[in-house]
Formats: structure tokens, sequence, C-alpha cells
């Protein structure tokens, strides 16, 4: 029998945690958190990181240990996970895997595309491009990966074009290669959570609120006053930070950096919902459900 593994994911505020922690009580799990915000300690409020005696209470993997100045990725990410899920199974206990990044999921299960290194000078040239003139080098160079990706994506643009400049092959032709993932030597027990989306909104509006109110801006203004994290690094990126950055800057109030969080969160949430919904084997279970208690009951691991 191949060991298993259960896999809560979803978009932001959906209830991933509660219920992966209610299933890591119920079943002696271990929490791993599949989410790349919540890798870093500098942002246990803004990124809805369980709080200290939520992790007192049960085992968790992955939170909080990556300072704000390194450089994360998917892979490092999947390579960390693999070795959690392994020790979680040494220890004779279940890895619950919780979190709304898809990205994240994706390469620990199916594997990695091995491009490789990238030339710094292609890199260069290609990060300082508008988006706009990016996305038509791309028409031009890599169509698939043009007409895959949305023409004001900067991230996604960059690299497919950076790729095929660097190593000559369209980045699609790396992606059908992926190599390192565990899907095939592990028995997942999936659960996606596809809540209504009235109901999943309201949570996000009111849950920034709270965070504001509870430690998001002294995170931001500690994470602003270091010296050491780029203004490009990905922790500046998580939802919120732009935002209570720009208030904090004198830039806009306070009611202006909640209203335009909130519209942040709720269009990140929409990308995720539809990932979710589209993306994963379609066998996977998805629910509606908004209740934990029924969603302990249901869900059989």
């Amino acid at each position: 029998m191949k060991p298993r593994v259960a896999l809560i994911a979803g978009p932001t505020a959906s209830g991933k945690s509660a219920l992966a922690m209610a299933l890591a009580e119920r079943h002696g799990g271990v929490v791993v958190n599949a989410d790349s915000a919540q890798v870093y300690r500098d942002l246990r409020v803004l990124s809805a990181r369980p709080s200290p005696d939520e992790e007192a209470c049960l085992p968790h993997r992955l939170f909080g240990h990556v300072d704000g100045a390194d450089a994360y990725s998917a892979a490092r990410w999947a390579h960390e996970a693999r070795d959690a899920i392994d020790a979680v199974h040494a220890a004779g206990r279940l890895p619950i895997l919780v979190g709304g990044t898809g990205l994240y999921m994706r390469t620990l299960l199916d594997g990695i595309a091995p491009v490789p290194e990238i030339d710094p000078a292609i890199r260069a040239a290609v990060r300082a491009l508008p988006v706009a003139d990016a996305h038509a080098a791309l028409l031009r160079e890599d169509a698939g990966a043009a007409a895959r990706l949305r023409a004001t994506d900067t991230t996604r643009v960059a690299r497919a074009l950076e790729v095929v400049r660097s190593t000559g092959r369209p980045l699609g032709d790396w992606q059908a290669a992926r190599v390192g993932g565990i899907g095939d030597q592990i028995e997942l027990r999936a659960l996606v959570l596809l809540p209504p989306r009235e109901w999943l909104f309201d949570r996000c509006d009111r849950r920034l609120a709270t965070m504001f109110d509870d430690g998001a801006i002294e995170e931001v203004r500690a994470l602003m006053r270091r010296d050491d994290v780029a203004a490009d690094a990905p922790v500046r990126r998580a939802i919120g930070v732009a935002e209570i950055a720009a208030m904090l800057g004198g830039e806009i109030d306070r009611e202006t950096s909640l209203a335009r969080a909130r519209l942040a969160t709720r269009h990140y949430a929409k990308r995720q919902y539809t990932w979710f919904r589209n993306q994963p084997p379609r066998e996977r279970i998805r629910t509606a459900e908004t209740e934990t208690n029924e969603l302990v009951a249901n869900f059989a691991i």
C-alpha cells in the first residue's frame, strides 16, 4: 500500500486551516503548509498563518520558516515538503497538506520542468521590457505560451520569454518533461473547498478588517524598514503589503488602504477559485460546504 497524504485546497478564506487542524486532531495528523505567503515569518497576521496557540496545540510544518530577505520558490518548497512528508510518515502520522498555492501543489505532485539556468544577460534584458513589449515578443517567439498567458501577467510572460530565448525551446516543451513529482508514490486524499462566492468574499472582507486591527500594519511597517529585503522580493508581493505600505508612506488613508486590500484579495480569490475548479484532476472531491464539522464528518481519509 502507498502511504497516504491528505490535501485540503481552495481559495483564501475558504476555511482550509480550520478544517486541516480538525482533521489533524481526529486522525493524528501533522499540518503541512502549502501556501506561498505563510512560509514567511514576517507576515503571520497578514498571511492568516496559524496563531502561536494553534501551532502549539497541533504539530505544524513549513509555516513561518523563511526570512523575508530569502529567495524562495515552488521548487524549494516542494523539496522541503517531500522531506516533511517523509518525516511525518516515518513517525507513523498522517501528513495533511493545506494551502491555496496551486503551483506549489502541482510542483510537489507532478514534478518540475527541468529548465536549465537562464543566461543572466537574457534575464536582465527580458525583465527590463514593459509587459506589453514582452508579450508581443513572446507572441513571435513562443506563440503557444503567449496564447496561454494573460498579456498583463508580467511575471509569467517574462518567464516564458526568457526560457525560450535562453534555451531555444518553448517553456511548454520543458513543462511536458516534469521530473521529481510524488503523485505516483502516494495515495492522495484531496478535498477542494469551493464555498459560495458571496460567502467567501464577505469572509475575506471581514478577515482583512481584523488583520488591520490585529497587527498586519505593524508587520508591514517592520518589513518596510528592512534594508535587506529587495523591492521585488516575493514577500513584498503578498496581498496587502503594497496597500498598507502606501498608507504608511502617506499616499492614502487607512480606509482607502483597507478598501484596496479587500479588492486585491477578492481578485486573488477569484483567480484561485477558477484554478481549483478547473485545473486539478476531476476526480478530486470538490465541495461548497462551509461547516467544518460537516466536512470533518464526511471527508473519508
